[in-house]
């Protein structure tokens, strides 16, 4: 084919197959949509029912992207004597509506996540559930569990507890336009203040939020800040890739889901329950991530320790912020990915090494993840004095499948932000861009360029080139149909650090 005019590309069929080849099913069954379709909205919150609190006149919010209609979580704070606040999170209840062992459920199971393409989402749920009724939507009355904690002024948390309410989103926000507010990038949004006490209550949120991620970050916490191109696309249609920027109102919703999820970890672990913990383990190849840390003449300790590179990281972002994302996204490879696994009671967790904490889970997003609708229903055994929906098998299988899911919902994602990179790169081949290498080691190098931000191999010229090396790339290949673009080292143009 000529790689340097993709035509006509039908992204959305491309989608579809690669949900197809990394054994996704990419449509629901019409059974399934039968069975949501016969729920009844009028059942589902269970009023005046023993043990659920009524948190509906709180003033809970959202923050999430403007395009997101699959709200799982609200958040809520108050300041309590002695300088605690006190910080709810409420989480959708799915399980209400998606009993265990439904059509609905076996689906979900069998996906194991929400894929998100760009061009097309696939979403663990139908639409009546994932946007309707299981969403925290605004002005909507809506059941969910709630997860509770104090967060002190140094930023440890205590006094952590998960209950049933009932509960109503009064506010729709978006990141980018609460972070520009908080960076001072623009004044207070109209989206806060058509809300009486709105701002007043994000700015608590946003002293908590701080809070627990300096507390974090003194534990060894990892500062990463990888560069996540989001496709912009209309109807099939790319129009361009954007650049997801960390801000603080990121930070907020990041650093409260961390603190839920370990809440709802340490709940279910005092009910002596079997559940299912999200892990990344001590990195086998920290031998990689001490020659990375070389490269800038920085020392490493020859065993894994979280708080040494933390602040190798911190003073790498300071002195060099541009090709921070760089750096991070190769330190991101060398740690390993994340999994799951199932934990016995009683039994030491195995910790997640990035965020320096030692019991965490995924339970804050059920709507999108099926880890964390299984972790829903075990809270909820907890709360209603019931025996566990699930036993050991059924928890060591499942994390081991949910894990398999995510490792291949990643694929299809990345294989499609290529795809959509080579339709903005149509007949640009032989053309040269200012790049920075992400990645070198013996499996290849690679290589982003700036403008769009796109990452590709290269093919030729690019052996011993360091990551965060500043060079020069000519876009030699590229297919849209298997997802991958190819570069060449232009010669002399390799850019010293």
């Amino acid at each position: 084919m000529d790689r340097g005019n993709t035509g006509k590309i039908d992204l959305r069929a491309i989608a579809k197959k690669a949900m197809e080849q990394y054994g996704f099913e990419p449509f629901f069954p019409k059974q399934v949509v039968a069975e949501v379709g016969a729920l009844d909205e009028g059942r589902l919150l269970d009023e005046g029912r023993p043990g659920i609190r009524d948190y509906r006149t709180l003033l809970w919010s959202s923050i999430d992207n403007d395009d997101t209609m699959d709200l799982d979580q609200l958040e809520y704070c108050e300041r309590l004597p002695g300088g605690v606040i006190n910080v709810k999170v409420a989480i959708a209840d799915v399980d209400s509506c998606v009993p265990k062992t439904s059509l609905t459920d076996l689906h979900a199971a069998k996906n194991g996540t929400s894929v998100y393409t760009g061009v097309e989402t696939f979403p663990m749920l139908p639409d009546r559930l994932s946007t309707n009724l299981t969403s925290l939507a605004a002005g909507r009355d809506r059941p969910a569990i709630v997860a509770e904690f104090g967060v002190h002024p140094d930023g440890s948390i205590s006094d952590g507890s998960v209950c049933r309410a009932l509960v109503q989103n009064k506010a729709k926000l978006v990141y980018e336009t609460i972070g520009d507010w908080f960076e001072g990038k623009s004044g207070v949004p109209q989206s806060v203040m058509n809300t009486a006490g709105l701002e007043e209550q994000l700015r608590l949120q946003d002293e908590a939020a701080r809070r627990l991620r300096d507390f974090r970050m003194e534990q060894g916490a990892l500062e990463l800040d990888t560069i996540e191109a989001r496709t912009v696309a209309h109807g099939g249609e790319v129009s361009d890739l954007v650049v997801v920027r960390k801000n603080q109102a990121r930070y907020i919703i990041e650093n409260f889901m961390i603190a839920a999820n370990v809440t709802m970890m340490g709940f279910l672990e005092k009910a002596k329950v079997p559940a299912i913990q999200r892990i990344v383990r001590t990195p086998k190849n920290w031998e990689g991530i001490i020659e990375a840390a070389a490269a800038f003449n920085e020392t490493l300790p020859r065993q894994p320790s979280q708080k040494a590179l933390s602040q190798f990281l911190i003073r790498r972002k300071e002195a060099d912020p541009e090709r921070f994302p760089d750096l991070s996204l190769a330190i991101v490879k060398l740690l390993g990915p994340g999994e799951y696994v199932m934990l016995e009671p009683g039994i030491k967790g195995l910790g997640h090494f990035g965020l320096a904490v030692a019991d965490y889970t995924h339970a804050t997003a059920p709507n999108r993840r099926y880890v964390d609708l299984i972790l829903q229903r075990l809270v909820k055994s907890v709360l209603d004095g019931k025996m566990s929906p699930y036993d050991r098998k059924e928890l060591t299988d499942l994390s081991s499948w949910c894990t398999g899911r995510d490792k291949a919902s990643q694929k299809v994602e990345r294989l499609m932000r290529k795809a959509a990179a080579a339709v903005l790169l149509a007949g640009r081949v032989g053309d040269s861009f200012d790049a920075i290498i992400t990645g070198s080691s013996n499996k290849g190098t690679y290589a982003r360029i700036i403008s769009p931000p796109v990452e590709g191999r290269v093919i030729r010229g690019g052996e011993g080139a360091g990551v965060g090396r500043k060079v020069r790339v000519r876009l030699v290949n590229m297919d849209p149909q298997k997802g991958y673009i190819d570069f060449e080292m232009t010669a002399g143009q390799a850019k010293k650090r």
